[in-house]
């Protein structure tokens, strides 16, 4: 057995594609519109990484989505964490559960879907803003 991908629909494309691709830096590999059934599903990926897709489903009818809190989550390893958190925060991103340990935060994407950054290696020394930063919102 071979893991292929995890699917999460999303209600707007492109502000879909602008979270994980510019914001959390994921690349777009592949893209299908399939005009009769009305949907478009896009596959990214971590640079250098193919093997670590997920598939994002964009049916063009809208309909409501659930939160996605039992999805759980989804989980990238980030070379600094508060680097990437103070970019996504630039970004307009709201940091849910902030690094205040220097280990892990968690994000939303623009449809709810939770996604855990996790610092590679050791932790980094716990430091301002984040340390005193409190939980905003679910993560």
């Amino acid at each position: 057995m071979k893991y292929l991908h995890t699917m999460v629909r999303v209600s707007d494309l492109d502000a879909s594609l602008a979270f994980y691709c510019d914001h959390l830096g994921l690349e777009q590999l592949g893209r299908y519109d399939i005009e009769e059934g009305r949907f478009s599903l896009v596959f990214l990926a971590p640079p250098g990484q193919p093997e670590a897709q997920i598939e994002l489903t964009h049916n063009w009818d809208p309909e409501p989505l659930d939160e996605g809190r039992n999805f759980g989550h989804l989980a990238y390893q980030v070379d600094n964490i508060y680097a990437t958190c103070e970019k996504l925060a630039a970004a307009g991103v709201t940091i849910n559960r902030p690094p205040r340990d220097g280990r892990m935060a968690f994000v939303r994407s623009p449809d709810n879907v939770s996604v855990e950054l996790l610092q590679a290696g050791e932790a980094l020394a716990p430091c301002e803003p984040w340390t005193s930063m409190e939980n905003i919102g679910k993560w």
